[in-house]
């Protein structure tokens, strides 16, 4: 099915995604990273109190994994939960845009799809995407310009005699002056945005480049160097020194 990317000049609503279905394994923390507790709280809940404080958005949507029950217990008036989980992030959110399309969402409505992971994000910031983006004819993400100097990595076939198997050595240093890290939220027309999942497939890992696949140029959104995912087992100390930090000045 093909979306018409020409949408009429409505009043469009803003909604906001999480997938919030993945298991997190680079964290190496037992079960899913997203619910490890981090300066009182699980980190989802970090995410989700910043998109409660935006009041522009209509709906916030949870998409869990079926059979996971960690918001049974937990108040959530703020947001929805959907347990429609996929195999794949892409899965994760294609599902979702569904269910907010089957809720009564617009193919022409906004979607601010964001990381669970990503708990550090302000509403300041949710608010800055949605100002750059909402008359846009494309929409666009949150990003961080490159700070650091960029390396490549030597393939293997590539190394000569002496060097050890599992070594990682530099092949060249890349220009990084229009080189940015893609963070969340990264905000679309829903029906634009299906339609680019569609035809990308679950492979892709962000929804920007499902769009970009499209022939379409996202718009680039200075975020800051704090919206980082939590990733890797350092991330966490990282997260909760800025959390900590954040509420002690609060």
């Amino acid at each position: 099915m093909t979306i018409n990317r020409a949408y009429p000049p409505l009043e469009a609503l803003f909604f906001a995604l999480i997938p919030c279905a993945g298991q997190g394994s680079r964290a190496a923390s037992p079960g899913a990273k997203q619910y490890q507790v981090i300066a009182g709280q699980a980190m989802v809940l970090h995410t989700l109190a910043a998109f409660s404080a935006v009041a522009q958005l209509s709906r916030t949507l949870v998409v869990v994994a079926p059979g996971d029950r960690f918001f049974e217990a937990l108040p959530h008036s703020s947001f929805d939960v959907a347990a429609c989980g996929g195999a794949s992030r892409a899965d994760s959110v294609r599902n979702g845009l569904q269910t907010l399309l089957d809720a009564g969402a617009g193919a022409h409505d906004w979607v601010l799809v964001h990381d669970a992971a990503r708990c550090l994000v302000t509403p300041a910031q949710i608010r800055q995407l949605m100002e750059a983006c909402a008359h846009d004819a494309v929409g666009g993400l949150l990003a961080h310009k490159l700070p650091d100097t960029l390396k490549s990595e030597l393939r293997r076939s590539g190394w000569q005699a002496g060097q050890q198997v599992g070594e990682s050595r530099v092949a060249a240093t890349l220009d990084r002056s229009d080189k940015w890290l893609a963070q969340t939220p990264q905000m679309f027309r829903i029906g634009m945005l299906m339609e680019a999942l569609d035809a990308a497939g679950g492979a892709v890992t962000d929804e920007s480049s499902a769009i970009e696949a499209l022939g379409l140029a996202p718009k680039l959104v200075a975020g800051s160097a704090q919206n980082f995912k939590v990733t890797y087992p350092e991330d966490f100390g990282l997260a909760e020194a800025i959390l900590t930090s954040r509420h002690g000045a609060g």
